[in-house]
């Protein structure tokens, strides 16, 4: 069994300790590639030092919405220098970007940032990353607005069916993380369960967002086949299957 983990921050010092312990791990787990998103700027160096060493390592360019208050940039100042970012390193995506509704910058700072990323994408050629928490209604207006030619994925996705077509109806796909290992999140596992396969991405969003019975500990990537588990429980189908078709879906989307 083959899988890739279309979301994780392996470039974070979580993971400074111990990176090639885990990779190995990842390995042995048959997690075979991984799609690390850019989050900030001051990050960017790093991230592409990090991915020059493994050819598995996939990376994005982009600026979270959690980093918006401290980036003093402009839209235009951003484009500027994730285009040039693009220019000189392999990207395989526009993002970590987006909109962020739990947090205390206002969304009316955070949306000219993840505009300008927007037109960006679509003038690069180049799928999105998206966050989009507590702001579906606002996100679904934007990307209406735009109708990126790429697409991308909504990456932890956890809103309901309708919201969930909705997105791919748009040519999103829905990230599927350690939320669905949850039975609480029931709506989202709903979701999940009904919502074309081939919609359908994996991530473990490592160091973050960890699985049912990893409560308190960082997350890995090499826990990616819990998630695959929970899948194909919850869609009634064989691990395999879930493990074929997701990692065909991050294929095609990101050009891998």
């Amino acid at each position: 069994m083959q899988l890739i983990d279309s979301h994780c921050h392996f470039d974070f010092d979580a993971f400074d300790a111990d990176r090639a312990q885990v990779w190995q791990q990842c390995r042995e787990a048959g997690v075979e590639r991984l799609v690390i998103p850019g989050v900030s700027v001051d990050r960017w160096p790093a991230l592409f030092a990090l991915v020059e060493k493994e050819p598995a390592w996939h990376a994005a360019v982009g600026l979270h919405p959690w980093w918006v208050a401290e980036s003093e940039l402009e839209p235009a100042q951003l484009q500027r220098q994730i285009a040039a970012q693009v220019a000189t390193n392999p990207c395989v995506a526009i993002g970590e970007c987006g909109l962020d509704g739990a947090i205390v910058t206002p969304l009316e700072e955070q949306e000219p940032l993840f505009r300008a990323q927007l037109a960006l994408a679509e003038e690069l050629g180049l799928p999105l990353i998206v966050h989009a928490c507590r702001c579906h209604s606002e996100m679904l207006r934007l990307l209406k607005e735009y109708r990126p030619g790429r697409g991308g994925v909504i990456h932890a996705f956890s809103g309901s069916e309708e919201i969930a077509r909705a997105y791919w109806k748009l040519g999103f796909y829905l990230g599927a993380g350690g939320t669905i290992t949850y039975e609480r999140a029931a709506k989202t596992r709903r979701a999940f369960a009904a919502v074309p396969l081939e919609a359908v991405l994996l991530e473990s969003d490592a160091p973050d967002m960890p699985v049912q019975g990893h409560q308190g500990q960082r997350n890995s990537p090499a826990r990616l086949p819990l998630i695959a588990a929970a899948l194909a429980e919850l869609r009634g189908v064989p691990v395999e299957t879930i493990a074929a078709q997701t990692s065909h879906n991050t294929e095609i989307l990101f050009s891998l």
